[in-house]
């Protein structure tokens, strides 16, 4: 009768009796035990190190003697002198069982590594990406039993690490005989797995054991930016990100321009697909380059994007997102090659996931930020925002999750705004007016000081003050309210109103100067009537949208407000509130998220059940067409007063007094309209 001992391993707590001499490896592969081993077990990679444990264990009621494990062999004797293992460490390939022995599975050994994203809510990203490197050997071809490379390094790849069914593509196949003989038949390869039932697929081989690195790219693809995190597919790390503006701007600042675009010049829908295409290989070069990576080494890539630009990245006409009822060409997730989208400066065999979409206007990042936020397993009621030129709503709890998207428009991120650019040194991104000398105090991006503070000219002379960024026009027009240089309607007062020569005449109207660089040749940057009007018409169309949402919760009031997108992070709450974008709640219960829509292609990237998981989420989530609902306009008409003409703001009046003031436009007094009225 073969002896048996009884396996128990930590921290899972998973247990099996097997018999003795059965590696400490296979006993952990067979109880679904999470221990890392790329070299299929030969003693070469080190991933499968794990500490046993001895003495008595009284929780598991096992005695573990000091024999428990097989002596050190001359492979972990090598492996030790040449890099090192640490005191108590073995070999999970070569340690074999010899009695009743429990095994510590140590962080750093297993499979689904634990990644902590800092940003907003702490929270882990588990490590279970859908390409990984195998070390196989491959038998040798012989003449008497004719057959294929590639059909034996299939049957290796079955028999050795239970991967059936391979396919690969052409490029792969072209290196496969070099790579086998300069290996001696050996060679690690990279091979993706999806979720779905589709077969293993080869995307690279390299001769003999690798050890060079595994990268994916986690790409937002937004209507006025392209953000880009480039990942390690092992440890879920970071390594570089980038971020450039969409070149489809030339086409139109907001989506529905675009389509119109399409509409009114045939092939600009291929005009702006080759556009973007290019922009993503130039990204893709330069965020390779930051890292110090090949580009070959880039196997994955996964895209988030509105219903728009989806559809331009596919090369699919987007003319019918445009007119009711919005039908998508496809709204269910992708897994496609990189060829298939001309991205040609990864590696040739990558392969690219795009997320499913919600509906004809909430795309792929909205299912992003859904899969980032998880509205679906909340408690209390949460109010998610992510903030664009195209406004992703969603509001939701365990029991249900709506969405929707407003068309704000590019004002937030710095467009359509007279002194406006994008985040970039030199911007303002914060600013506070004195309510009694209506003076202004700035900050601008590259420096921490204020525009008052000491050394500040010395600190910005370099860059200079440029001009005034998304989070900067928010934090203006709302300090302008606060300080009583503009009126609930939006109206900016005269000097005379408002007792400072800062509020200038510009025609009929009139804007506030924040800084005046001319004498240095630099800009003189103002916040003009046309730029309230902007940010009323995107505010406006944010709330209305959200409000749209509570009505059909039935709730007036929201228990959590996250704000999310490129800038949400830089968006000041209480700023936010006093300009009318997000419905009334305490301060403490509004929250930044920052890009949430990359962050959930970041997961979608390194989790491969993640992808399983958005997808059965998004068909769960009710969509609201903000297009074709009648209470919509209502909405958006009461939402341009600052901050409402009608719903109250009970939590922001705690914090805040707004000033009682009107203008009008001719900059005459209240007193002079009613003479005005009262005259024959």
């Amino acid at each position: 009768m073969t002896q048996d001992a009884l396996v128990i391993f930590t921290p899972s707590g998973k247990r099996g009796r097997f018999a003795v001499g059965t590696p400490v490896l296979t006993a952990a592969r067979q109880l679904g035990v999470d221990l890392d081993s790329v070299c299929g077990g030969r003693g070469i990679c080190s991933k499968c190190q794990v500490q046993p444990a001895y003495g008595e264990f009284s929780k598991h009621g096992v005695t573990v003697a000091e024999d428990a494990l097989s002596p050190f062999n001359a492979v972990e004797q090598r492996y030790d002198e040449k890099r090192g293992l640490k005191p108590g460490r073995r070999l999970g390939c070569q340690a074999t069982v010899q009695g009743d022995v429990v095994i510590d599975v140590p962080a750093e050994s297993q499979v689904h590594k634990q990644v902590v994203r800092k940003a907003a809510t702490a929270r882990t990203i588990t490590m279970d990406p859908a390409t990984r490197l195998y070390f196989v050997e491959v038998q040798e071809p012989d003449m008497h039993e004719p057959s294929g490379d590639f059909e034996r390094l299939s049957a290796a790849l079955s028999e050795q690490w239970q991967i059936d069914g391979l396919t690969a593509p052409l490029p792969v196949l072209q290196r496969l005989q070099p790579a086998l003989r300069k290996g001696g038949w050996r060679v690690t390869v990279a091979v993706h797995k999806g979720h779905h039932d589709s077969a293993p697929r080869l995307l690279d081989i390299w001769p003999g054991y690798y050890e060079g690195g595994l990268y994916g790219l986690a790409i937002d693809l937004g209507s006025t930016t392209i953000a880009a995190h480039l990942c390690d597919l092992v440890t879920g790390a970071v390594l570089a990100s980038s971020g450039i503006m969409n070149p489809q701007i030339r086409f139109g600042e907001d989506l529905m321009s675009r389509v119109s675009y399409v509409m009114m010049n045939p092939g600009g829908d291929r005009e702006m697909t080759d556009a973007v295409r290019a922009a993503l290989n130039d990204l893709t070069d330069a965020i390779a380059q930051d890292a110090g990576i090949e580009r070959h080494a880039i196997v994955e890539a996964v895209f988030v994007c509105n219903p728009v630009m989806h559809h331009l990245l596919l090369g699919i006409d987007p003319v019918e997102l445009g007119q009711a009822p919005f039908a998508l060409a496809t709204s269910g997730a992708l897994s496609l090659d990189a060829g298939d989208l001309d991205l040609s400066r990864m590696n040739p065999a990558a392969r690219i996931y795009i997320l499913p979409c919600i509906a004809g206007h909430v795309g792929a990042d909205a299912a992003a930020v859904a899969l980032s936020e998880e509205p679906n397993k909340s408690d209390d009621l949460a109010l998610i925002v992510d903030v664009g030129t195209n406004a992703e709503i969603l509001l939701g709890d365990k029991t249900r999750v709506l969405a929707c998207s407003s068309p704000t428009g590019p004002a937030f991120e710095g467009a359509q705004i007279s002194s406006g650019q994008r985040a970039a040194p030199g911007a303002i991104e914060r600013l506070e007016i004195d309510p009694t000398t209506k003076d202004p105090r700035f900050r601008v991006i590259g420096s921490d000081l204020w525009s008052d503070d000491p050394g500040f000219a010395e600190a910005v002379a370099q860059t200079g003050v440029t001009g005034i960024c998304g989070s900067g026009i928010i934090e203006a027009v709302a300090e302008m309210r606060m300080a009583g240089l503009v009126d609930a309607s939006g109206l900016i007062g005269s000097a005379e109103q408002t007792g400072t020569p800062r509020c200038e005449a510009q025609g009929r109207t009139h804007a506030y100067l924040i800084h005046d660089g001319s004498a240095e040749g630099g800009p003189r940057i103002t916040v003009t009537q046309g730029d309230i009007r902007a940010i009323q018409l995107a505010k406006s169309a944010l709330y209305a949208g959200a409000r749209l949402l509570m009505d059909a919760r039935g709730v007036d009031t929201v228990d959590r407000v996250v704000l999310a997108g490129a800038f949400g992070a830089h968006i000041s709450p209480k700023h936010a509130m006093v300009l009318g974008m997000i419905p009334d709640a305490p301060l403490d219960k509004v929250t930044s998220a920052g890009n949430a829509a990359g962050t959930g292609a970041r997961i979608a990237l390194c989790n491969l059940a993640a992808r399983a998981e958005i997808e059965q989420t998004v068909r769960a989530i009710h969509k609201i067409e903000t297009a074709v609902e009648p209470k919509f306009q209502d909405h958006f008409v009461s939402a341009n007063a600052l901050p409402h003409a009608s719903d109250p703001f009970p939590e922001l009046a705690k914090i805040v007094t707004l000033p009682d003031v009107s203008f009008n436009a001719a900059g005459t007094s209240d007193r002079a309209r009613r003479k005005r009225r009262r005259s024959p």
